[in-house]
């Protein structure tokens, strides 16, 4: 008998620890420059998200969909309840003016595993 109750609170410390998670919850997934020039071609933006689980939220990747974006992520661990970031460059040098649309991929140990933030604006001549 003892060794049926000590499996099944084995068990449910097992079912209640696979429920326990990071979660990822940004307070924005797009932004939009406007409108701005060609003299000023490099833009800046900040994503903020929260880690809404209650365990340690771990970004592992930042990927951006062109090679004028360049995102740059909190590294260390988030804790439940913390905040982190994810600023954004894009620069628009040497680019067409005109409107544009660029994504960029979170990866983490959190739920949902993947988010995709975009950025948009159009870029007017000198």
């Amino acid at each position: 008998m003892k060794k049926k109750t000590l499996a099944m609170i084995a068990l449910v410390g097992l079912a209640v620890s696979a429920m326990a998670e990071p979660k990822i919850a940004f307070e924005q997934t797009t932004h939009n420059f406007g409108t701005f020039s060609e003299a000023n071609a490099t833009q800046k933006c900040t994503f903020t998200f929260t880690n809404t689980g209650d365990q340690p939220l771990v970004i592992n990747q930042a990927t951006a969909s062109c090679g004028c974006t360049v995102p740059k992520y909190t590294k260390t661990p988030v804790k439940p309840g913390e905040k982190g970031t994810i600023d954004v460059t894009y620069n628009g040098q040497g680019k067409f003016p005109g409107h544009f649309k660029k994504t960029i991929t979170i990866r983490s140990n959190g739920t949902p595993e993947m988010v995709r933030l975009s950025i948009e604006g159009d870029m007017t001549e000198k």
